[in-house]
């Protein structure tokens, strides 16, 4: 299986970003760091650059919140 790795900073922060074909279409995940967990569900396109795209706009929205108050 080819893997394509894609480095990303997002909102300050930087990820390595996994794509793999599957099928038709392509899955990119976060990569798993050594002994660690790949609990992030995957994002999908037609190609690497727009599964990239998917999981990289769910970040910045998902880094761009702010915890809630206790």
């Amino acid at each position: 299986m080819t893997v394509q790795r894609f480095d990303e900073n997002i909102n300050g922060r930087d990820y390595r970003i996994e794509v793999s074909a599957v099928g038709n279409k392509w899955r990119a995940q976060i990569a798993r760091a050594p002994g660690g967990s790949n609990a992030m569900m995957p994002f999908y396109g037609k190609t690497p650059d727009e599964a990239v795209q998917h999981l990289s706009s769910w970040l910045t929205l998902n880094r761009r919140r702010t915890p809630p108050q206790v």
